[in-house]
């Protein structure tokens, strides 16, 4: 354990020698002529932060070296949730360790838990002040105690950092507008409306309905400010050196106070560059591979997620292609996959995803998806003109289908879902909902129609083991794992009522946790014995490791997603009915790469592959591997 200055000193130089190249590369290629004076303010926070950084967690530092590829384990599942939401406070987190545990959850993300502004905050995400926890929750100190309970029980701890804005009470906005000029360059502020409406002519709105626009007039100011989602978010200037090194810093404070994963919120708007929307630049992707040399330096236990939720062919810049390659983040939402499932659901048809998925690039080897079936996001139809056009299908009314469906305006459509954000000039209509009530058991146990229960029950467990079998991180948005149905009070809380997103953020309902056992055969206990099942199966099976690829097969019924994981021990062949039909697909899809018999992983029996076909009932599931791959 590393204690002494002088090992301090050795380990310093050491991973300065192998990222300091990488790091003073990247920063060139942003700041040019600044670089050398930056640099030098790099290296004495990431000595100051390995000098203050608590024993057990250089400790993790040197396990995570030895392990590096520790996120792609078959084991790995997440579980995302709101602090308050889920256990009151952060010491209420303590209370509930024994039922995350015994979940299987490795990786615990509490979303935002660092102090917004009050009032408005765009669900937490504006920002007042980094170095502090929201006032209800807890402390700093809490935050590190929870970060130790939950390393204890091998969980990490996962925590929003937002890049790309701050709220307008922030101190640099505060001494912006008290007028001084450091801090003003802290942002970019512009007299009148000239620039701005240059930039305009290119910038999407992302909260049409609510905070059109991407300026805003600030009388303190005397200027426009740029504010790309609400006008209470103020963007910040990371073409200043001063704001990149203030960023650098709040990551090391809290990766000190025990947080393993940071999710880098909003990362794909941080670069502006006139005539362009703004989004995905060169730029961000230096600034991305440096911040991440740093941190590899300071604290490298830590690791990044990005939060690029961009479409198909901007995501997998996000993992480094090119010079960049294997260099930024360690883990990035697959947000394609999820919407794809969604599509594929409600069309029964998985071409357009199976052709989507196909052409994306391969991830670096070292790299990791987060998959989720929803988040606490709204649900955005990521289908790409190109990808639908190939296929046969309009793109612009397949999103309209997919959003009808959801909302429960399209005929016969099972689910219960709220449009958010309609955009009339572009047509974008995204979608609210939890898991369940946008799989039909909403509608299905209004109806008191057990066969509708069954087969939304079925659509669920199926969905939650597609993102556990695809390869990655598997991500359980509180609830999910008890089918917990969408809360239409969320508009009794007046900081809510405008964000019909708090549809899909429920209250944990504990109750419903403690009455599985008493009725094991309801719908929600179903879901959770599944899920947990799945999870086990996953955690035995090398196969799905994250650092192999997950391939999608076309075995000539659309309804039926198949996907193939090479492994060096043997492949992996996994079988989705996505339609309440039942289907066959022909046997020699098994035969080839099995022989006669093959093990089927969930059911743990041995299958005869000499019939001519296999049959799959409505949304069922089957994980094949070689039977002797676990006879040996």
């Amino acid at each position: 354990m590393l204690t002494a200055m002088g090992d301090i000193d050795d380990v310093l130089e050491l991973r300065w020698n192998r990222y300091g190249d990488e790091l003073t590369t990247a920063l060139r290629n942003v700041y040019g002529d600044k670089t050398d004076a930056l640099v030098e303010r790099v290296r004495g926070i990431v000595t100051k932060t390995l000098e203050e950084r608590p024993a057990d967690l250089r400790r993790l530092d040197e396990a995570r070296l030895l392990r590096p590829d520790w996120l792609q384990q078959p084991g790995m599942t997440g579980y995302v949730c709101y602090t308050d939401r889920f256990a009151g406070t952060l010491n209420g987190i303590l209370g509930h360790l024994d039922y995350l545990h015994d979940l299987g959850v490795t990786y615990l993300h509490l979303m935002p838990l660092l102090q917004p502004r009050e009032g408005a905050n765009d669900g937490g995400y504006a920002v007042a002040d980094y170095r502090s926890i929201r006032s209800d929750l807890g402390t700093m100190d809490d935050l590190a105690e929870v970060a130790k309970g939950l390393r204890e029980r091998g969980i990490s701890l996962v925590v929003d950092l937002v890049l790309n804005h701050v709220a307008k009470e922030h101190e640099w906005a505060r001494r912006a507008r008290a007028g001084e000029q450091k801090y003003r360059d802290y942002f970019m502020i512009y007299p009148d409306r000239t620039v701005p409406d240059q930039y305009e002519q290119t910038l999407p709105e992302v909260f049409p309905d609510f905070a059109p626009g991407n300026f805003t007039w600030d009388e303190e100011l005397a200027g426009w400010v740029w504010t790309t989602f609400n006008d209470y978010q103020w963007d910040v200037n990371w073409a200043n050196p001063d704001v990149f090194c203030e960023y650098l810093e709040i990551i090391c404070n809290l990766a000190n106070h025990g947080v393993e994963v940071l999710r880098l919120d909003a990362i794909a708007f941080i670069w502006k560059q006139m005539g362009t929307d703004c989004q995905n630049e060169p730029p961000v992707h230096e600034l991305a591979e440096a911040l991440r040399a740093a941190v590899r330096i300071a604290a490298p236990a830590a690791v990044f997620k990005a939060e690029a939720i961009v479409g198909p062919r901007d995501l997998i810049a996000y993992f480094g292609q090119g010079r960049h390659y294997g260099k930024l983040s360690d883990l990035a939402y697959h947000n394609s996959l999820m919407a794809q499932l969604w599509s594929a659901l409600a069309s029964r048809d998985v071409t357009l995803l199976r052709y989507a998925l196909e052409r994306f690039p391969a991830k670096p080897p070292t790299a990791t998806w987060g998959t989720y079936v929803r988040c606490h996001d709204d649900i955005g139809w990521a289908v790409d003109d190109r990808d639908a056009a190939a296929v046969g299908i309009n793109g612009a009314e397949h999103r309209r289908f997919l959003s009808d469906f959801y909302s429960g305006e399209f005929p016969k459509s099972f689910a219960r879902g709220l449009v958010f954000q309609a955009n009339p000039v572009t047509g974008d209509r995204r979608i609210s909902g939890t898991l369940a009530s946008l799989a039909g058991l909403e509608l299905a146990l209004e109806s008191k129609d057990q066969e509708a229960i069954d087969l939304a029950v079925g659509r669920i467990n199926m969905l939650h083991a597609v993102i556990c079998g695809f390869g990655g991180v598997p991500l359980i948005y509180m609830g999910d794992e008890l089918a917990m149905l969408n809360d239409y009070h969320y508009g009794d809380d007046p900081a809510h009522a405008e964000d019909n997103r708090w549809v899909h953020r429920p209250v944990m309902d504990w109750d419903a946790v403690a009455a599985l056992a008493e009725n094991p055969d309801s719908a929600q206990a179903r879901v959770n014995a599944w899920l947990r099942h799945v999870l086990d199966v996953r955690r035995a099976t090398p196969q799905l490791h994250a650092g192999y690829e997950s391939h999608i097969l076309d075995v000539g019924d659309r309804r039926v997603l198949v996907i193939r994981r090479d492994h060096p021990i043997g492949p992996m062949y996994q079988l989705y009915n996505l339609s309440e039909h039942r289907v066959s697909i022909p046997m020699g899809l098994l035969r080839t790469p099995y022989g006669s018999r093959a093990k089927e992983l969930l059911d743990d029996v041995t299958w005869d592959l000499d019939p001519a076909t296999l049959s799959l009932e409505p949304y069922q599931v089957r994980w094949f591997v070689a039977a002797e791959d676990l006879e040996e």
